[in-house]
This record gives C-alpha cells, sequence and structure tokens, in this order.
C-alpha cells in the first residue's frame, strides 16, 4: 500500500514543475482618470504635422491610440503600453503624449471626427494598464 501512495506522491511532484510561461504575462493596474477625445487635425495637433504623434508615430484613423499626459509616464502609461477603457470593449495603445499641462489625463484618438470627438466631451473613466509581470519572483 505504502508503494502506491508513494507512486502517486512522485506522478503529483513532478507533474507540478514550475513552468511560469502559461501565467499571464501581464497584470492589470486600475487607474480613474479623466478622458478627452481627439482628432488628428491642425489645431488639436500639431499645425505641421498633424498626423504625426509626439513618438514619431504615423497616425490614421481606425486606430485604437491614446495620448497621456507626462506625469502618467512615471506610473508605467508609457509608449505602447495597452490600455483598457472601462467605457470600450477594445484594447487601446499609447501612442501621444499630451502638452505638460494636463494631468491624470487621457486623450482618446477618434480619427477625423470632431463631432464624435466633441460628443464624447470630458468625462471620468476608469482604465486599466498593463505592466510586465515580474516572473522572476516567482521561480
Amino acid at each position: 500500500m505504502k508503494t502506491i501512495y508513494y507512486l502517486y506522491f512522485l506522478v503529483f511532484f513532478l507533474s507540478c514543475n514550475n513552468n511560469t510561461s502559461k501565467l499571464p504575462k501581464y497584470d492589470w493596474l486600475p487607474l480613474d482618470v479623466t478622458a478627452t477625445a481627439y482628432n488628428s487635425l491642425p489645431g488639436q495637433t500639431s499645425y505641421e504635422h498633424p498626423k504625426i504623434t509626439a513618438w514619431g508615430d504615423s497616425i490614421k484613423p481606425g486606430v485604437r491610440w491614446i495620448a497621456v499626459s507626462r506625469d502618467l509616464l512615471n506610473n508605467g502609461l508609457s509608449y505602447n503600453t495597452m490600455v483598457k477603457i472601462d467605457t470600450f470593449k477594445d484594447i487601446y495603445l499609447v501612442k501621444d503624449k499630451m502638452h505638460p499641462r494636463w494631468k491624470n489625463r487621457i486623450d482618446i484618438y477618434m480619427g477625423e471626427d470632431v463631432e464624435k470627438a466633441k460628443k464624447w466631451g470630458r468625462r471620468k473613466v476608469s482604465i486599466q494598464y498593463a505592466v510586465k509581470r515580474d516572473t522572476s519572483k516567482l521561480e
């Protein structure tokens, strides 16, 4: 009978490896921010290059991008960070940064549809943003 218990223990022990590749690669951190909307038009962005973000990406209608206030960059909302916005089902990417005067704010890109951006206005939203999980602490 002891042999059977040892055999079960051995099978259980060998099946419990430290394979962290099955764990999610990101933690999603919550944050409440003010959200506004913008368009890729002169006057709302750069007059000279309205379709170029602050990081140099070429913006075009249809992409799910946001700009963030610069104070949020130090919180982990840096270039290419994935963001979930509570009022949308899609994941957005941080691709632009806002003027330094804004704090705790995101700006949602809405193509060239000015009316859609105006209708959105300014509102408080809850977001979650992805930070890479430190799997070295799990081993």
